[in-house]
């Protein structure tokens, strides 16, 4: 199948990337990924989205960009991409319905998945006291008790922000240190609310229609091994994201833990036509509205790269 302009991914990047495109008569072609709607989706409900001063359903605020985007005039398809082949134009992209797609221009919003400990829990609890974002989360644990597992910079960020709004903050970290940078191990522990659990890992979590404590174990395997539940409302997960880039590569550059780079403040990644947008190329924001803005800038070079031809 060819399109001038395909679009990887369907979240806030790709839906937002694709109203931009359709609006411009591009007539652009979805493959919404394992994930349509993207991380937003295991969510429940978004406050800090504008336009909606009483919050809306991740998944309504998805469906609504989906239908968006269809209106101006966007194909959508659900498929994955599993192997591309950019070395020369028009773009060959593979799907995991054997299908084969080709596109003068390409925007990857692909996204990152947030890394979890593997815990059968975790999935049981997603969206009711687990989460991986706690900008996008916290507030609802404003005076309640949270948890932060993880002992790098970003956990002690999720922690610190957590501490300004919930009652008590516990990081689980399972090394007897914390690896984070030391301002910020300085800043865990001038907070007075943040308590550090440290050589403690998770066995499990418990509770009644949402999260209600974890059952934790220090010095795992040690003889002074020591079980026991902690009573907490939230359980963030703060030990990094993989951004879902590996099927681009080798054709676009990516940083050490594989985040696409592109060229300044611009979408563009080096290879003409090809853009990335959203979490896929943002290691530090992962926010809904960021990624939408992303999605309209790679839509508008996108546009002029196309016109350019």
């Amino acid at each position: 199948m060819n399109t001038q302009l395909l679009i990887v991914g369907s979240g806030p990047a790709g839906y937002t990337a694709a109203i931009y495109a359709g609006r411009a008569g591009l007539h652009p072609t979805i493959l919404e990924g394992l994930q349509p709607g993207g991380q937003l989706t295991i969510t429940t409900e978004v406050e800090n989205f504008p336009g909606f001063p009483q919050g809306v359903d991740a998944n309504e605020l998805m469906f609504n960009m989906r239908q968006q985007a269809e209106r101006f005039g966007a194909e959508i398809l659900s498929e994955t991409v599993v192997r591309t082949d950019f070395s020369q134009r028009p773009y060959r992209l593979w799907t995991d319905t054997d299908r084969e797609y080709s596109a003068d221009s390409v925007i990857i919003a692909t996204g990152a998945s947030a890394k979890y400990l593997g815990l059968a829990d975790e999935q049981k609890y997603m969206g009711s006291g687990v989460s991986a974002c706690a900008t996008c989360d916290g507030f609802f644990y404003r005076k309640k008790r949270v948890a932060v597992v993880g002992g790098g910079d970003t956990a002690c960020e999720e922690a610190l922000y957590l501490a300004g709004l919930a009652d008590r903050v516990f990081m689980i970290v399972r090394k007897p240190f914390l690896r984070a940078s030391q301002i910020m191990q300085q800043r865990v522990e001038a907070q007075a609310n943040i308590e550090v659990l440290f050589e403690t890992n998770t066995l499990g979590l418990f509770g009644e229609g949402g999260v209600e404590g974890a059952h934790l174990v220090f010095r795992k395997g040690e003889a002074d091994e020591k079980r026991y539940d902690l009573s907490i409302d939230g359980f963030f997960l703060a030990i990094g994201h993989k951004p879902n880039s590996e099927m681009f590569l080798p054709w676009v550059k990516v940083d050490e833990t594989g985040y696409i780079q592109t060229e300044g403040d611009s979408p563009r990644t080096g290879l003409p036509g090809v853009f990335a947008a959203g979490d896929v190329a943002d290691p530090h924001y992962r926010q809904a509205v960021v990624a939408a803005g992303s999605g309209a800038k790679a839509a508008i070079e996108a546009e002029k790269y196309l016109k350019s031809l």
